[in-house]
């Protein structure tokens, strides 16, 4: 099973720190935001990294030159989702993703690992503690979800709080079962909804994964839940950066 980490966007709202580099490049703690995830996913015996780059590839593919590249030339006009499938090819054994800008432990891996689902998206259950703070980014920006009977019933970020079981990590595991079906519902909306919105998204390109996520759970799709309870902080502004510089314990 590979690691997939999805980071081609500059990270705007991240500036000053992204203006020569690539987000993940930010330090916290004395260790860049992608050295988080790479010590995460190789702890659970996850070696095999495919990054998909775009804004500032060549300074990752510089540093780490042991990655698997894939090359989203035009990140400016599409969106996570997009970004992902620039990875198809290498999804076939199965893969763990992660989005690029996020801190997350070596037990988030593990419990999405060990969740004997073929489709399972890792929930931060004490998600509005690290809401405190965030005046740049409020709670109504988290990709939440609802869950019942072991199965995600609902991930959108207009889910009333008091509804949320929990926050989407941007850690999920995809079997080669599950892949086919990713696979399936993927190239099935691309064509149906080319260049028309789809859900929130303007254009289907401009979507985020959860709109397809919650497209294939109202298709009866079964995607299981991996909790943790914290060990998780997203860095999407300036002010995320220096909370997690705060807050986010040191290696």
């Amino acid at each position: 099973m590979k690691a997939i980490i999805i980071g081609a966007g500059r990270g705007i709202r991240l500036m000053p720190t992204t203006a020569n580099t690539p987000k993940c490049f930010a330090e916290v703690k004395g260790r860049r935001i992608l050295d988080w995830a790479l010590a995460a996913f190789r702890a659970n015996g996850l070696d095999d990294i495919v990054f998909i780059g775009g804004y500032q590839i060549d300074r990752v593919r510089e540093a780490y030159p042991e990655f698997t590249f894939r090359h989203n030339a035009d990140w400016e006009n599409n969106n996570i989702l997009a970004s992902l499938f620039h990875a198809e090819d290498q999804m076939d054994e199965g893969f763990v993703c992660a989005y690029s800008d996020i801190l997350f432990t070596p037990d988030a891996v593990a419990c999405a690992l060990a969740h004997p689902a073929a489709a399972v998206l890792v929930i931060d259950t004490e998600w509005l503690a690290h809401y405190a703070g965030r005046s740049q980014h409020p709670s109504d920006d988290a990709e939440k979800v609802t869950v019942a009977n072991g199965r995600i019933t609902r991930i959108e970020r207009c889910t009333p709080e008091a509804e949320t079981h929990g926050e989407y990590t941007g850690v999920a595991k995809f079997t080669a079962d599950a892949v086919a079906r990713l696979r399936e519902h993927y190239h099935r909306c691309r064509e149906q909804f080319a260049d028309q919105q789809f859900r929130e998204a303007k254009a289907f390109e401009k979507a985020y994964l959860i709109h397809l996520f919650q497209h294939m759970i109202e298709a009866g799709e079964v995607f299981a839940h991996a909790d943790i309870p914290g060990g998780y902080r997203e860095i999407d502004t300036q002010e995320d950066f220096e909370l997690a510089q705060q807050n986010w314990p040191s290696p």
